[in-house]
C-alpha cells in the first residue's frame, strides 16, 4: 500500500494546508502519516474530529511544548530541528520494522531536515509549496543567477515567466533591510533547493491551481511544479463533504460570542479582518484601522472566511488570500511581510480582485483616511463591481479545478497513482 510521511512545520499557515492536502490523498486510497510538533497535535485533536480514522497523526516534544513565542524564534527553530530530525527518522524506522515502510516523504516550508533525513534513508521527498508558485520562482531565481536584479532598489523587476514586480513587492526576507528574528528563513529555503537538487525527478506540490498561475507553474524546467490546490475544505469547494467546513487545524481557541451580533446585521455589511497568526499589530494601528470606515468589523487572528462577509480587510497570508478567490470575496490588503506583498500584487494587478493599502514611506501606522480610500473604492461604482466580478470568476475557476476531472484533481491523482505508484514498486 501506498504510504507516505508528511511532515509539517506547527504554525496555522502550514497546519491548514496540510491537512487538506492530507485528507485529499487518503481519499485517493494513500495511507498517510502526518508528524508535527507535539504542541500543535494537542490543539488539533481538540478541536477537530474531521479526519478522524483517516489519518495517522504522529507527534513530538520539541521542548515547547506549551507553544512558542516570535521572541524566541532563533532557539525554537534550533530544537525544532533536533528533536524533528529524531523524529522523523524513528518514525521512518518503526515503520519500515512493522512491514508499513513509506514510499516517500512529503514536508512544508521551515522543516528541510526531513527532507535531509528521508534522502539519508534513500526514501525520495517531495515539496509541499504552500505560498504562490510566482513566490517559489522568486527564490528561484534569487539563488540562481538574478541575486543583483532582485537585490536593487531603484528599478521594476522582470524574470523568465513571472509578473513584473517592483521591489516593494517582493517577499520580505528579500529585503537588504531585513535583520529580524526570522533570518533563518533563507537558510531554510537554500536548504529546500539543495535537496530537491538531488532528486532524479524534482516534484514541488503547490497550493494553486493552474487557471491561476499557468507561466509560474511551467517556467522553471528543473523541477515539476504540479498544482493541487486550494487547499480549501470540500464544502467551499466540490461540496462532495459538506461537513467539511473546518480546516481542522484551529490551533487559536475561539469565541462563539459573536454569532448573535453577526445575526443582527444585514448580509454582506460586515468586514471581516484578519492579521493572520504571527502578525502583531500595534494598537495605534489597529485604532486607525477600526475608524477608517463606520461600519461593522469582525477582527481575526487567522481561519476561514465566513458567508457573512462582504469584503475582505486582510494581510494576504496566502491562505487567506485563497480563500477570499474561493468566496469570490473582494480584498482590501494590508500585507505585513513574508510572501503578503507578492501575494497583495498579484491580487490588485495581476488578478484584480482587491485594492491594496498605500503605506507610508517610513513604514509608520497607515492612517485611517487612507484605509477609508480603500474601503470606498470596494463600497460601490464600477471599479467595485469590475473586483467583485473578477473574485466571482477565481472562485468558479478554483471550484472547477478541484472537482474530478479538474486541473488540480487530476495532478493530485496523478501524483497519487503514478509518482507515489512507482515508488512503491521500487521499495
Amino acid at each position: 500500500m501506498v504510504h507516505v510521511l508528511l511532515v509539517t512545520f506547527p504554525g496555522q499557515g502550514h497546519i491548514n494546508p496540510s491537512l487538506q492536502f492530507a485528507k485529499r490523498l487518503s481519499k485517493l486510497g494513500v495511507k498517510v502519516t502526518f508528524l508535527t510538533s507535539l504542541s500543535a497535535i494537542r490543539r488539533m485533536t481538540t478541536t477537530s474530529s474531521t479526519v478522524d480514522g483517516l489519518i495517522d497523526f504522529v507527534s513530538f516534544t520539541d521542548g515547547y511544548d506549551n507553544g512558542w513565542s516570535t521572541h524566541d524564534a532563533q532557539n525554537f527553530m534550533c530544537a525544532l530541528r533536533n528533536h524533528g530530525s529524531k523524529a522523523v527518522e524513528d518514525t521512518i524506522r518503526a515503520k519500515r520494522e512493522e512491514g508499513h515502510p513509506f514510499t516517500r516523504v512529503i514536508y512544508t516550508l521551515l522543516v528541510p531536515w526531513a527532507g535531509q533525513v528521508a534522502s539519508h534513508l534513500q526514501i525520495p521527498v517531495s515539496l509541499l509549496w504552500i505560498q504562490p508558485a510566482t513566490v517559489f520562482g522568486v527564490y528561484f531565481y534569487y539563488f540562481n543567477k538574478y541575486f543583483d536584479a532582485l537585490r536593487s532598489t531603484d528599478q521594476v523587476i522582470k524574470l523568465p515567466g513571472l509578473p513584473v514586480l517592483e521591489p516593494s513587492d517582493l517577499p520580505s526576507f528579500l529585503f537588504p533591510s531585513n535583520t529580524n528574528v526570522y533570518d533563518f528563513v533563507l537558510p531554510n529555503f537554500i536548504e529546500n533547493f539543495e535537496i530537491l537538487d538531488r532528486e532524479d525527478s524534482p516534484i514541488i506540490l503547490v497550493n494553486t491551481f493552474q487557471a491561476l498561475e499557468p507561466e509560474p507553474l511551467s517556467v522553471i524546467d528543473k523541477y515539476k511544479l504540479m498544482a493541487i490546490g486550494p487547499l480549501i475544505p470540500s464544502a467551499y469547494l466540490d461540496g462532495k463533504d459538506p461537513s467539511d467546513t473546518s480546516f481542522g487545524g484551529d490551533l487559536i481557541q475561539k469565541s462563539v460570542d459573536y454569532v448573535q451580533w453577526l445575526d443582527s446585521k444585514e448580509k454582506l455589511s460586515v468586514i471581516y479582518v484578519s492579521f493572520g497568526s504571527y502578525s502583531e499589530i500595534s494598537k495605534p494601528q489597529m485604532e486607525e484601522i477600526a475608524k477608517g470606515q463606520d461600519c461593522a468589523l469582525v477582527y481575526s487572528g487567522g481561519g476561514s472566511v465566513a458567508s457573512f462577509c462582504g469584503m475582505l480587510l486582510t494581510h494576504c497570508g496566502w491562505n487567506s488570500s485563497l480563500e477570499s478567490l474561493v468566496s469570490g470575496l473582494p480584498v482590501v490588503s494590508f500585507p505585513q511581510w513574508s510572501d503578503q506583498t507578492t501575494n497583495a500584487k498579484l491580487i490588485q494587478d495581476y488578478w484584480r480582485t482587491g485594492v491594496s493599502v498605500r503605506k507610508p514611506e517610513d513604514g509608520g501606522v497607515v492612517k485611517a483616511d487612507e484605509i477609508e480610500r480603500c474601503l470606498e473604492i470596494m463600497d460601490g461604482g464600477e471599479r467595485a463591481e469590475e473586483m467583485r466580478r473578477q473574485a466571482r470568476k477565481w472562485r468558479d475557476w478554483a471550484k472547477e479545478a478541484t472537482k474530478e476531472g479538474g486541473t488540480s484533481f487530476v495532478n493530485l491523482k496523478t501524483f497519487a497513482d503514478q509518482v507515489l505508484g512507482a515508488d512503491t514498486m521500487r521499495n
